[in-house]
């Protein structure tokens, strides 16, 4: 199983910009998947997480600005980010709850490589 992140790149503030990720590999089921950012100098933390259990969650920081969402028959993850900040300045990380189609295996969180998001004039 791997997560690929995609759709980092530099923006202006105020500006937007849209994360994917996508899960491959042989999956029976996911269950929560989120994004988390890793700014300069601070630990990792979490931006969005979305569930069918415990529903959506957002940091307070992006709360209005960002808009997570799922398509479960793609397996695939994203994140709309609008108004962007200095501060949303970050690597962006995707993070997923994974049940692999693998005799033996049980579920595992998998993480994303990490894709850099730059809000800059």
């Amino acid at each position: 199983v791997q997560l690929q992140a995609s759709g980092g790149g530099l923006v202006q503030p105020g500006g937007s910009l849209r994360l994917s990720c996508v899960v491959s590999g042989s999956v029976r089921n996911i269950a929560a998947m989120g994004w988390y950012r890793q700014a300069p100098g601070k630990e990792r933390e979490l931006v969005a997480r979305t569930s069918d259990s415990h529903g959506t969650v957002y940091a307070d920081s992006v709360k209005g600005r960002f808009t997570i969402s799922r398509d479960n028959v793609k397996n695939a993850l994203y994140l709309q980010m609008s108004q962007m900040k200095a501060d949303d300045t970050a690597v962006y990380y995707c993070n997923a709850d994974v049940l692999p189609n693998v005799p033996g295996k049980t579920w595992t969180f998998y993480w994303g490589q990490g894709t850099l998001v730059t809000v800059s004039s």
